[in-house]
């Protein structure tokens, strides 16, 4: 699922997508939903989710956990376009899933340039309400992108995987990713995975962050 901001919809604030997706989805109510979670640096301190785009523009994107192969790939397909965001003073973030140890590991494997915050409890995933659940993780489309990714070197890291908290928890939520700030309520753009892989088009988020 994807809602852009359009250029029409811009003399209202908090308008996601079409008039109709922007009653749906009012980027106030995002926010709002998301007043109270914190996520964690790698140096364990708590910081307000809403604190990452308060301030400054920001590309947030939501792993599905951190030893997941198919986040490996989108990490850097986003890292790929990190020079355009800075150059338009967008900053990058990556949360995911699990404990700071896990998002230190996945940031020392991957070499992610962006900022990596973890969300032990999940509780960013609950309130944006990402798919959850064994019939969004295991598809066809999945397991070909899975297949084409080892093809192009990409590893599942296995013993993240099968950490326990992943496994009873974190595992089965599928990410996403939104455009935000600066301000709380000023989200302009959020894709939410229906399944595993569900990459969003990079274009539109250079589209609504950085144009």
């Amino acid at each position: 699922m994807r809602h852009l901001l359009p250029a029409a919809a811009a003399a209202k604030p908090g308008a996601i997508g079409s008039a109709a997706e922007a009653a749906e989805a009012p980027a106030e109510g995002l926010a709002r939903s998301l007043q109270g979670v914190e996520v964690f640096d790698l140096s364990g301190k708590a910081v307000p989710v809403v604190d990452l785009w308060k301030d400054r523009k920001a590309v947030v994107a939501f792993a599905r956990h951190f030893g997941c192969v198919l986040c490996r790939k989108r990490a850097d397909l986003l890292a790929a376009k990190q020079d355009a965001m800075e150059a338009a003073g967008v900053s990058l973030v990556l949360i995911g899933p699990g404990t700071v140890e896990q998002a230190k590991a996945f940031s020392d494997q991957t070499k992610f340039k962006g900022e990596v915050y973890a969300d032990p409890d999940y509780s960013s995933y609950r309130a944006l309400e990402f798919a959850n659940g064994l019939f969004s993780t295991f598809t066809p489309s999945a397991g070909l992108k899975i297949i084409q990714l080892y093809r192009e070197g990409y590893r599942q890291d296995w013993e993240l995987s099968f950490e326990k908290n992943t496994r009873t928890k974190g595992g089965w939520y599928q990410g996403g990713l939104l455009v935000a700030g600066p301000g709380i309520n000023n989200i302009s753009y959020i894709h939410k995975d229906k399944e595993a892989g569900d990459d969003p088009a990079m274009e539109d988020v250079l589209k609504a962050c950085c144009s």
